[in-house]
């Protein structure tokens, strides 16, 4: 059968449509030649279309003319290629994807669950990446599920989707994820809860870790819940409430921000903090590592303070320790002489990691488990 060549324009654009480009060229060709097009891609134009008087084919055009010309119709554009998404670094078959769902809203997040973990106690602890991480990268950087298999860990990697951030960082900037029981606070100790219930780690075994962004989410998490965590570790950190908009934010981060102290709450309980900071730090000021362990010591009049420091790698560091009056730790500071921006120690095939002769991960682990 043929066709009037306006209707054969107009079915082959609707190929094109569909992206069928073959079938287009096709149609086009038998219209052209004045040929019936193959049964096989007709088959549905035909169906319930009357017979129509046979007209000559105007002179054939060249086959590239007539696809500009369909081109230049107006139609919707094809949507922009997607890259594939690169791999995950191999992590392993215990490194598992999981979702949390709760009051305050949802999570994704990575789990990695050590091989022996139904025959040890065992211990949580939540790694809050830094801006533009992913858990992915956060594990292999910190390298904190080897210290996993070592020490019996379950270690949970939430991850800040950039809906919720333009930079994927945690908004410890906002007023609405600084407080307990709401925004994003309320989602990570809901997960902690979660799981620490789900494979039996009683309370004083949960902890909280984040490199800078991360950093500073933990610390929102120590003041917010320190009935959940047990200690957390501040690395880049900042102190809790410290901005409350984006300006106040990078003044904060700059070091240049006027600094109030929260009240303290008579007999509140606190959550043991370990600081990590580097002196060259150009991102985060390394005051605010000291504004939090002045925090610390301001929280509590019986700490006793003890320092050391030695040589490392290109520098020296510096060791703060807060004990009360029975021996036990309340806080730690490093603070580290050419250090970075950078999770001391780490993988350096993950982002934000640096090698200064101290390994961030492993101290912070014993900070943890030290009862």
């Amino acid at each position: 059968m043929k066709y009037r060549v306006l209707d054969v324009m107009n079915d082959a654009l609707g190929l094109v449509k569909k992206s069928d480009l073959v079938g287009a060229t096709a149609l086009i060709r038998s219209a052209l030649s004045g040929e019936p097009a193959p049964d096989a891609e007709n088959s549905d134009l035909d169906a319930g279309r009357p017979p129509m008087a046979t007209i000559l084919p105007p002179p054939r055009r060249p086959l590239g003319e007539t696809l500009r010309a369909l081109r230049a119709r107006p139609f919707p554009p094809p949507a922009d290629p997607v890259s594939p998404p690169e791999p995950p670094p191999e992590l392993g078959e215990r490194f598992l994807k999981r979702a949390y769902r709760g009051p305050a809203g949802s999570l994704a997040y990575r789990l990695y669950v050590p091989a022996d973990h139904e025959r040890r106690e065992l211990a949580l602890v939540l790694m809050l990446h830094g801006c533009s991480q992913n858990p992915e990268d956060f594990a292999l950087g910190t390298r904190m599920n080897g210290l996993a298999e070592e020490f019996g860990l379950i270690v949970a990697y939430p991850h800040q989707p950039r809906r919720a951030n333009p930079n994927g960082c945690w908004n410890w900037f906002d007023r609405r994820h600084q407080n307990r029981g709401q925004g994003e606070p309320a989602k990570l100790a809901g997960l902690a809860q979660a799981l620490a219930k789900e494979f039996d780690i009683r309370r004083g075994r949960v902890f909280a870790a984040g490199l800078s962004a991360g950093g500073a989410m933990a610390e929102i998490l120590a003041e917010a819940y320190p009935d959940v965590f047990e200690a957390v570790g501040i690395h880049s950190g900042l102190p809790y409430k410290s901005a409350a908009d984006v300006p106040s934010a990078f003044a904060a981060m700059k070091g240049t921000t006027t600094f109030e102290p929260q009240p303290l709450a008579a007999g509140a309980r606190r959550c043991r903090k370990i600081i990590f900071h580097g002196l060259a730090d150009g991102t985060v000021s390394p005051v605010n590592g000291e504004r939090i362990l002045d925090e610390v010591e301001r929280g509590d009049a019986s700490l006793v303070r003890s320092e050391l420091d030695w040589p490392i790698e290109g520098g020296r560091v510096s060791r703060v320790v807060l004990k009360n009056g029975h021996g036990a730790t309340g806080a730690e500071q490093w603070l580290v002489e050419g250090g970075g921006h950078a999770w001391f120690g780490g993988d350096p095939r993950g982002s934000y990691t640096q090698a200064v002769g101290l390994d961030a991960s492993r101290v912070m682990v014993r900070f943890f488990l030290v009862e």
